[in-house]
Order: C-alpha cells, then sequence, then structure tokens
C-alpha cells in the first residue's frame, strides 16, 4: 500500500511525533471494514444493533465534552493575521504547530495509526481533491469510508509527485483543554488534535471540503460553498439543479432529499439528491456555473428526522449506518426526540445511563434521550432518491442559488435578489437563529453570510469579493433567491408547513430561472405573485400567506444597523459594492416607509 515517497516520508514525520505503537495502510476493501469493525465492537468504540432491524447498522459515543464543533477551538493559521480575517479565530502557524504538536507528542503510544488516503469528489475528476488522514480512531476510519472514497483508488490517482492536504487528528486525551482544530491554508494541512465529534475529526469534511479547499477556490477561480444541490425533474425528463446553503440544523438534508407534497404529485415530479452539505461549483465551457457534491455520504442530525419531516431520510439510515450519541432500546434499535416511535418506556441515554420517559437532572430539567446534536452517518447510495448523475466528473448545471436560514419574524418566505451583486449582499448579509449544531447559546441571531461563518478558510471581505469576481467571470450567472421556512406569528406558530411543501416554492424559484413568470418588485427584492404559486391541496389562511410575505420597513431599517457594524468589522477589505447594496437597501426601505402599504406589493414587473 505504501506508494509513493512523499506520502511515506510525511507519514513518517508525524509517526516519530506521535509514537503509535503500529501504522496500517487503509486500502479501503471490504475485508479491512470488517477487521477494522470487529476491533471497534471489542473495545467499546462500537456497539452492534439489532441487525435483523437496523442490519449492518452501529451505536458510537463521543465524551460529554465532546458534543458539536468546537467553533471556539477552530483556527485559521496564516502568517498574516489579516488573511484569517475577523470572523475566525487566528493563530500564528508557528506557534500553532508548536502548541498542537506538545500535544500529538506520545498521543499515539499504544495504539495504531491508520492512514487514509482519501478522494474529495469523483476520482479523476479535475475538479477533486484528494488528502491523507492520519488518525488513531476506527470510528474516523469507518466515517471516512461511508463520507468520502477511500483507499487504493485515490493514492493511485495521487502519483510520485502529487499535491495532497495533509491531514493529522489523534483523540489525545479527549480533554477540552488539550483540544484545537488547526487549519494551515499555506501548507495544506489540518491537524485536529483532542477531539472525537466528527464535526472536527473527518477531516475531508469541513476542513478539506471547505476551509482548505476555499481557499484554494480563490485561487484557482472556482467555489467551495456549504450547500447542498437538489435536482427537479419534470415528467419530460428534463431536470434542473439548485445549489442552496443553510446553516447546520436548519433544513438542508430535508431539502436535499424531499418528497413532493400530495398536492403536486400530479405534475410528475421527481426530485434527485445530488449532495445535502457540499457543493464545489466551477465555470464550465458553456458560460454557466456547474456543481458537484464531493461526498460520498450523509452526517446528518437526528433529533427531529422522522417519515413526517424527511422518509427518505429515515429509509437511508435503516441499514449500514453508525449513528452517533443516540439512545438505545432494549430492543437494540436506536431512539431520538421527533423520532416516528414513541418515547420507549426505558432506553439508555447518548450518555450511557438509564433513561426513562420524564426524567429530569438535579435541576429539575427534562433529560433528553438523545443529544440534541446526535447524528448519523450514512451512504449516499443509501437514499432512495440519490442522483445516478452525482458521479459526473464535471458536476451539473446550477439553475438557481438559494439562501435560506431561521428567522421568526423578519425575512418573508421568498424573495429573489434583483441581480447577482444583490444577491451576494444577501448572502452577505444572512442571518440564522443558532441551533444545537453550532457553538453558542440556541436560539441567538447571528450572522452567517451564505451559511460560511464557520467554515471559511480566509478573509471574509475577500470571500465576498471572490464572489462578486466570480459573477463577472460567469456568462450566465444563475439567479440568487432566499427563503424563510421558519416565519412565525404572534403566537409562535409557524406560518408555513415546510417540508415537502417547500417545493411549492423551488416550483417558483425554478420557473423565475427560465424567465417564465412574472413577480413583485418590493424594496427587498422580487417576490411571487400569490397566484403563482400552486397552492392545489394545501389550505394556508390568507392572512397567513399575506403575513408570509409582508415586510416591514421598521425592522429591516434596524437590521441594517447590524448589518453595517458587522461589515464594519472588515475594515478597509470590504468590497465598496457591499457597501453600495446597503446603502441601497436603506433608501429603498426608507422610501416605503413614505408611500400607502397597499404600494409595498407594487405591479407585477417580469424582469
Amino acid at each position: 500500500m505504501i506508494k509513493y515517497a512523499h506520502v511515506e516520508k510525511w507519514v513518517k514525520e508525524m509517526a516519530a511525533m506521535c509514537q503509535p505503537d503500529h501504522i496500517h495502510w487503509c486500502d479501503g476493501s471490504e475485508a479491512e471494514k470488517a477487521e477494522l469493525t470487529k476491533q471497534a465492537l471489542k473495545t467499546g468504540e462500537l456497539m452492534e444493533l439489532n441487525d435483523k432491524k437496523l442490519p449492518g447498522c452501529f451505536l458510537h459515543r463521543t465524551a460529554l465534552n465532546d458534543v458539536a464543533r468546537t467553533e471556539n477551538l477552530t483556527f485559521i493559521c496564516t502568517s498574516f493575521q489579516g488573511d484569517a480575517g475577523p470572523t475566525n479565530n487566528w493563530m500564528n502557524p508557528r506557534e500553532a504547530y508548536a502548541k498542537a504538536g506538545a500535544i500529538f507528542k506520545g498521543a499515539m503510544k499504544g495504539r495504531t495509526m491508520y492512514v487514509v488516503p482519501f478522494c474529495m469528489g469523483p476520482v479523476g475528476s479535475p475538479f477533486s481533491k484528494i488528502g491523507v488522514e492520519l488518525t488513531d480512531s476506527i470510528y474516523v476510519v469507518l466515517n471516512m469510508r461511508i463520507m468520502t472514497r477511500v483507499g487504493e483508488e485515490p493514492l493511485d490517482a495521487l502519483g510520485p509527485n502529487g499535491e495532497f492536504t495533509r491531514c493529522l487528528h489523534s483523540k489525545a486525551d479527549l480533554d477540552i483543554n488539550r483540544r484545537l482544530i488547526l487549519h494551515f491554508p499555506e501548507d495544506n494541512t489540518v491537524w485536529s488534535v483532542g477531539s472525537g465529534y466528527g464535526g472536527n475529526v473527518l477531516l475531508g469534511k469541513k476542513s478539506l471540503a471547505l476551509r482548505i479547499s476555499s481557499v484554494m477556490a480563490q485561487r484557482e477561480k472556482w467555489m467551495a460553498e456549504h450547500m447542498l444541490i437538489l435536482g427537479v425533474e419534470e415528467p419530460n425528463g428534463h431536470i434542473q439543479y439548485i445549489a442552496a446553503a443553510f446553516p447546520s440544523a436548519c433544513g438542508k438534508t430535508n431539502l436535499a432529499m424531499l418528497i413532493p407534497p400530495d398536492g403536486l404529485k400530479s405534475k410528475g415530479y421527481r426530485i434527485w439528491c445530488v449532495g445535502d452539505d457540499i457543493a464545489w461549483m466551477h465555470l464550465e465551457t458553456d458560460g454557466r456555473l456547474w456543481g458537484l457534491n464531493p461526498e460520498t455520504g450523509f452526517f446528518g442530525v437526528a433529533p427531529g428526522t422522522n417519515c413526517k419531516t424527511n422518509p427518505n431520510a429515515m429509509a437511508t439510515v435503516a441499514h449500514d449506518t453508525i449513528f452517533t450519541n443516540v439512545a438505545l432500546r432494549p430492543d437494540g434499535t436506536v431512539w431520538w426526540e421527533g423520532h416516528d416511535d414513541a418515547a420507549p418506556k426505558k432506553a439508555i441515554d447518548w450518555t450511557g445511563k438509564p433513561w426513562r420517559p420524564g426524567l429530569k437532572d438535579s435541576n429539575g430539567q427534562p433529560v433528553k434521550a438523545a443529544h440534541p446534536n446526535s447524528r448519523f452517518t450514512a451512504p449516499f447510495l443509501n437514499c432512495p432518491i440519490h442522483s445516478h448523475r452525482h458521479k459526473h466528473h464535471r458536476g451539473l448545471p446550477i439553475s438557481a442559488i438559494v439562501f435560506g436560514g431561521r428567522r421568526a419574524r423578519l425575512a418573508p418566505l421568498v424573495y429573489q435578489a434583483f441581480d447577482w451583486n444583490h444577491g451576494v449582499f444577501v448572502g452577505a448579509s444572512m442571518a440564522s437563529e443558532r441551533t444545537a449544531a453550532q457553538y453558542g447559546k440556541v436560539g441567538e441571531v447571528r450572522r452567517d453570510p451564505m451559511a460560511m461563518i464557520p467554515f471559511c478558510g480566509y478573509n471574509m471581505a475577500d470571500y465576498f469579493g471572490h464572489w462578486l469576481d466570480m459573477g463577472q467571470r460567469v456568462k450566465s450567472p444563475p439567479p440568487i433567491f432566499h427563503v424563510n421556512w421558519f416565519r412565525q406569528d404572534d403566537d409562535g406558530n409557524y406560518l408555513w408547513p415546510g417540508f415537502g411543501e417547500n417545493l411549492r416554492i423551488i416550483e417558483w424559484i425554478l420557473a423565475r430561472s427560465r424567465g417564465e413568470i412574472g413577480a413583485v418588485e418590493t424594496p427587498l427584492g422580487l417576490v411571487p405573485r400569490l397566484e403563482d404559486l400552486d397552492m392545489s391541496g394545501l389550505d394556508v389562511p390568507a392572512k397567513a400567506m399575506n403575513e408570509l410575505f409582508s415586510i416591514d420597513a421598521d425592522a429591516w431599517l434596524a437590521e441594517t444597523e447590524d448589518i453595517a457594524a458587522f461589515f464594519d468589522q472588515f475594515g478597509t477589505r470590504m468590497p465598496r459594492e457591499m457597501h453600495a447594496q446597503l446603502a441601497a437597501l436603506r433608501k429603498r426601505m426608507t422610501a416605503v416607509k413614505e408611500k400607502p402599504a397597499a404600494q409595498t406589493r407594487a405591479a407585477a414587473k417580469k424582469k
């Protein structure tokens, strides 16, 4: 398996620091998978589930202090702090290597170092990237096998002098005070130590595919984005693809695996899932933006997933899945809050303790059976609607780009940006309420441009500039939209049913991308004429529909103050166009305050 001197040299250097007892080069074979699974079961790293009800499935539990991405311990390590920007934690590379190196030193004594060659994207594609992860966790190896293309094939594609991302991971002692996730974009290197949680240690995912690749993308003139890719096929076989960005646990996987609602089934749509989390997009020879999903699996949030919210996800995790931090039922199956089944009368919770419904902690608070950020890792091919075109080496054409997040009051259900630059501003000013998948207080609103705030590997002002530049390069840039499935009334009730019903909004978005229907111009952007939304079989009261598209000028003017404060932190590196777009938004919102409310939905205007 050892094939190339430059890879072997690096492995030996890291092994000299980490001092493992053994080194195993992963070949990606089924025999290797069986042997590693056997070892993980023996050590307790995995627990086998009921093979009749959940064939090929296993349960893993993380340390209690290691249940989500630790953004506060995640650093971008560049020679100049300004290249990391104000939204990233920064550390000088020399300091970072020294600090982490002291923790890595001897961290693998008594353990095996697994060498995992992997490819993000189809092997052989000009847009794929190769990495090698060194880890002392079998859990990581088995998850990487699901999420990426692992083994000899990526190593063969690398060649004797090929460039690869150097990924080093060790659980070490799982001490949160000795935990670091470090990215060195200048060296094409990632070091992660002291964690065993997937978001911190599956280094092909957020680390390579976003933080490191976003830097590569700027340099090489393509885009590495935190986006799903979804295909909508009409009965005549024509398929259009959208790329959509949402913060974690805000519905990306649900949308990526959408099932048409009953009211639209007569139209004969078929939905194809290309990916639920990451999109790499590039300029093709036809002048359009094409995208591919570099992953081969799903690392999804379990709580709230059920046959109503996401039946395709439930089918996806029914076999050959690794569950993390969910509850274990007496029959050897798993459960989480929001599951289809009622809470079991007794279970073992995600911490390994006995659990029953109504159990409370010492402070009188309900004890959850599954952690709010519990996860499943499942193969892409398990998904009943997986796209057979996901292996296309050049990707698929993108017809529309969609941004979204959780805003209970402010943002309407959907609106279209006036043009590409305005769309970049819409993405750059995005905000969403925090979820359990993120570090910080749940429910707090934070700016999350393009859903990339935790994942952009360089100064976000330069990132916005890259988006503006790509708009100039693409001959036919896709229109940009913003959606908000989470608008609430004054009593906290959701106004829109969401889930499969979201196809009604996607249908409008795609019709707009084809230039087939008009829209209403508002100070915020272009919104649907209500008669252009197909509401067949769906009863949403007229009052709720009006509220879904209402625009509160005072609230938006207050929002511009927060946007301005966010933009100001970038100083002179912030593109002038973003400030100009902000000023234009303020001007439009100020003007609308002086008009009668009826005029805020002006005559239909096709653009």
